[in-house]
Formats: structure tokens, sequence, C-alpha cells
């Protein structure tokens, strides 16, 4: 039988953010002189440089806020508004 793996860190989706104490991880790692290969096989990421990129100009593993200003209307705004608009078109319709 095969054992369970022992790696720090679990492959994650596109869509699935990392934990700070992953990316504290990987920092350590370049900390102790290892390239990204290895970093990237030892904790099996594939995020690697650029974690270590953002640390070098940020100092920092810890999330950031978004740039920009938020939107006024949410997306799911933005369904309702165009379901009402295509329920009775002749309200948004210009009379000019």
């Amino acid at each position: 039988m095969q054992a369970a793996s022992t790696n720090i860190c679990e492959r994650i989706g596109p869509s699935q953010k990392l934990s700070e104490f992953k990316r504290d991880n990987v920092i350590g790692c370049h900390l102790c002189n290892k390239c990204i290969r290895e970093i990237s096989l030892l904790l099996n990421m594939s995020t690697v440089s650029g974690i270590i990129t953002k640390w070098k100009q940020l100092e920092t593993t810890a999330t950031q806020p978004p740039s920009g200003r938020p939107h006024k209307m949410t997306e799911r705004g933005q369904c309702k508004l165009k379901r009402s608009v295509q329920k009775s078109p002749t309200v948004c319709r210009d009379n000019s």
C-alpha cells in the first residue's frame, strides 16, 4: 500500500487562494537558498515564482486589498436589471 503524501502543500484549483501559511513556507524555503524548482517540487506547488516576486516587491506575504474603485452595481444587480429590461423593453426605450 502507498503511504500518504507528506508534502506541506496540496495542489489547489485556479479559483482557490493560498493561505498565508503556505506562502510563508515558500518564502522560508527561498531564504534557505533553495531554487524555485526545488521549492516547487518540495511543496508540490506551481505558483512559487509569483509568490517570491511579490514578496521581493512588497516584503510581505499578506493578501493585499484589490486595486481600484469597486463596482457600483454587483453582478447580481446587473442580472436583475437585464431581466427586467427583457420583460418590458419599452420602459427603457428612448422616445427621441
